[in-house]
């Protein structure tokens, strides 16, 4: 059996690539639960700042796989906690997470890359939750993380009018943080990550959790928690080590601790 979900450790960066290309990269429990795993691995490696998660040149992955859902009834997707149960470790990771988006990112996929911390996208990519179009409607996070990505307007239509959006107004939208060539997508985002793995990886750590912590509470509370990170980071030695090579006019050598 192909094995559908591939990694490779590239320095501090940890890659995971989708591997179903006779399914255009549908997603379906085998691909989540490698994902899951392949993160777990990253997520224990101390040597790991930050893991990229792509597909291929034709897709990310072209939403979930209609032939596994099909069947499904309301009392099997409710009992057995369908996508809850396994198919949102991406968003519990505490170290950045980059999806590198060539060609198709639909319904699941648009999704699961917008659980990512950021998208990097080829100006191939294609993104939409065309799910509307089955009959059904977003479930892994489209009618939630899309408005907050895009504004409600463009979420809106995207959503009910199954429209794709490319590359570069998902750009000016807010949804993808950079554009590269098709052909060099994953070198440029590889070369990004390795950029923010070479950090100290608590501050890593504690930048993400208080950028995500904007979506979650008010501005005052916000910024409250932001302040007292900030303050924390004081207890580093690697703040002490990054100041100092500052003041030294040399590179720091940071020790995650």
């Amino acid at each position: 059996m192909t094995q559908v979900v591939l990694t490779e450790t590239h320095g501090k960066v940890g890659l995971i690539r989708i591997n179903r290309p006779e399914a255009m990269n549908a997603l379906n429990n085998d691909i989540v639960d490698g994902i899951g795993a392949a993160i777990d691995a990253f997520e224990a490696d101390a040597n790991i700042g930050c893991m990229v998660i792509t597909g291929n040149e034709k897709a990310f992955a072209a939403g979930a796989d209609i032939g596994f859902m099909k069947d499904f009834d309301y009392m099997h997707a409710y009992q057995t906690d369908f996508i809850t149960r396994n198919w949102e470790r991406i968003k519990t990771t505490r170290k950045p997470v980059i999806a590198a988006v060539a060609g198709f990112a639909l319904g699941g996929g648009c999704e699961m890359a917008m659980m990512c911390d950021m998208i990097y996208a080829a100006d191939t990519a294609k993104f939409g939750q065309p799910e509307i179009k089955l009959g059904t409607m977003p479930g892994l996070g489209g009618s939630q993380r899309l408005p907050r990505a895009v504004g409600k307007a463009k979420a809106m239509d995207m959503c009910l009018s199954a429209r794709m959006m490319d590359a570069a107004e998902a750009e000016r939208a807010g949804l993808v943080a950079r554009i590269f060539p098709a052909d060099t997508l994953l070198e440029e985002t590889l070369k990004a990550a390795q950029t923010i793995a070479g950090f100290s990886l608590p501050v890593i750590m504690m930048i993400k959790e208080s950028v995500n912590r904007a979506f979650e509470s008010s501005l005052n509370e916000g910024l409250l928690f932001e302040r007292r990170v900030f303050h924390a980071t004081f207890a580093l030695e690697d703040q002490k080590e990054g100041m100092a090579a500052f003041a030294e006019k040399r590179k720091p050598s940071f020790k995650n601790r």
